[in-house]
């Protein structure tokens, strides 16, 4: 049994380097797909990929779909897959407990496990503003390929869309939800979601929070009207994320736990 972290970027130099070195340690091997970045993604990638050239396998992709091609042979393997975002920053402590866990296991009945997740509203030293999950969807990605034969395309991005088939006594609703079990500061499996603040150097300060692959590439009837509504009046108009990710009260925590000193490598 073994864990494969995966990332799809484009344009995330702000906090794709806090993001890779705390998913890192707790992964056999970590692939990251760079998706056309014109910022300093691609120079921090390299210095990355240059201190970790064991684990750490950049690659430069034309279409966002591709990233998902990287990882598509794991399936039917003993393989835990862990989907990273360039916005998300998770505990790597917990991390590591994690991986002991999978590694022994411990929750191989499961297809897939959902974590908790703070998506922060502001960040100040190692004090962070946000939402919880729950109220708000946990949106970690963690799937176990051992439960399945085959996971084909089309695929949008990596670990979204296409069609997966599954091994005997598997199927799509073996979900086991950790962040509906305890509390956010209690749990191994958790991340800062840091999906309302700038994400790369060449965006505004004070800009809109950005919109994922599935909003932009999404064609139905209501995000087309919204992204009308945007169009008319020059503003994004209704967000996904405000909608999703911004639910419940807002809180404070202290974070430090996400900001070691060391890189635990």
């Amino acid at each position: 049994m073994k864990l494969v972290g995966i990332m799809l970027v484009r344009n995330e130099d702000v906090f794709i380097e806090r993001a890779i070195r705390n998913s890192l340690p707790a992964c056999d091997t970590f692939i990251v797909a760079n998706h056309r970045s014109k910022d300093r993604t691609a120079e921090v990638l390299n210095g990355l990929q240059k201190e970790f050239s064991d684990r750490l396998q950049v690659h430069e992709i034309q279409r966002s779909d591709d990233s998902h091609e990287l990882i598509r042979h794991y399936a039917g393997s003993e393989t835990w897959v862990l989907g990273v975002d360039g916005d998300e920053i998770y505990d790597p402590a917990g991390l590591l407990r994690l991986r002991q866990k999978l590694l022994a296991r411990e929750y191989i009945d499961s297809w897939t496990i959902f974590g908790g997740v703070l998506n922060v509203r502001q960040l100040d030293g190692h004090l962070a503003s946000g939402y919880f999950s729950p109220p708000c969807r946990s949106m970690t990605k963690l799937y176990n390929f051992s439960a399945i034969e085959d996971w084909t395309g089309p695929c949008m991005e990596r670990l979204h869309g296409g069609l997966v088939r599954f091994r005997s006594g598997y199927h799509a609703q073996l979900r086991l939800d950790l962040h509906l079990s305890r509390p956010w500061e209690e749990l191994d499996f958790r991340c800062l979601h840091v999906c309302f603040l700038r994400r790369s150097s060449l965006e505004p300060q004070n800009g809109f929070p950005r919109q994922n692959i599935m909003d932009v590439r999404a064609w139905d009837l209501t995000k087309a009207l919204q992204k009308l509504h945007g169009v008319l009046l020059g503003s994004p108009g209704p967000n996904w994320k405000e909608q999703k990710y911004a639910r419940g009260p807002l809180v404070q925590h202290e974070v430090s736990a996400f900001f070691p000193q060391t890189n635990l490598v």
